[in-house]
C-alpha cells in the first residue's frame, strides 16, 4: 500500500511539471537505517513521501509512520539525529516558510532504495 502511495505521489509530481526522480529506477529491499554521511536531502514530495539522494547513484524513499499532515513540499525538515545514521522511528518536525513554530513530532518509516538497473 505504501508503494502505491509513493507512486501516486510521484505521479502528482509529474503532473505539476516536475520530472520523476525515480524514472528508470528499481526498488530494492527496505532497510532500517541510512548513512547520513552519504546522503543529500531531504526532498519532501508530499505528506507521505520524503526523498534522500545518495551521491547521484541511489535515491532513498521514506515517509512518516502513520499520518503527518504538517509534512508538505517546500517545508523545512528538522530531524532529531542520534549518531551517524538516520533510522526508522527517528523523529522529525517541519517548519513552514515564514513561520517559526515547528509542527508536531512525526517518525520515519523504513527506507527503500531505488537504483538504476545495470545495463
Amino acid at each position: 500500500m505504501r508503494r502505491l502511495a509513493t507512486l501516486a505521489a510521484l505521479a502528482l509530481t509529474l503532473a505539476a511539471g516536475r520530472s520523476d526522480p525515480l524514472a528508470g529506477r528499481v526498488a530494492g529491499p527496505s532497510v532500517e537505517c541510512i548513512d547520513l554521511q552519504r546522503i543529500n536531502g531531504p526532498d519532501i514530495v508530499d505528506a507521505d513521501t520524503i526523498l534522500y539522494r545518495e551521491s547521484g547513484k541511489r535515491i532513498w524513499v521514506s515517509g512518516p509512520v502513520g499520518k503527518c499532515p504538517s509534512l508538505r513540499p517546500l517545508d523545512t525538515l528538522i530531524v532529531e539525529v542520534r549518531g551517524s545514521q538516520l533510522c526508522r522511528n527517528d523523529l522529525f518536525r517541519t517548519v513552514t516558510p515564514g513561520l517559526s513554530i515547528p509542527s508536531g513530532v512525526c517518525r520515519f518509516r523504513r527506507f527503500v532504495p531505488y537504483d538504476r538497473p545495470n545495463p
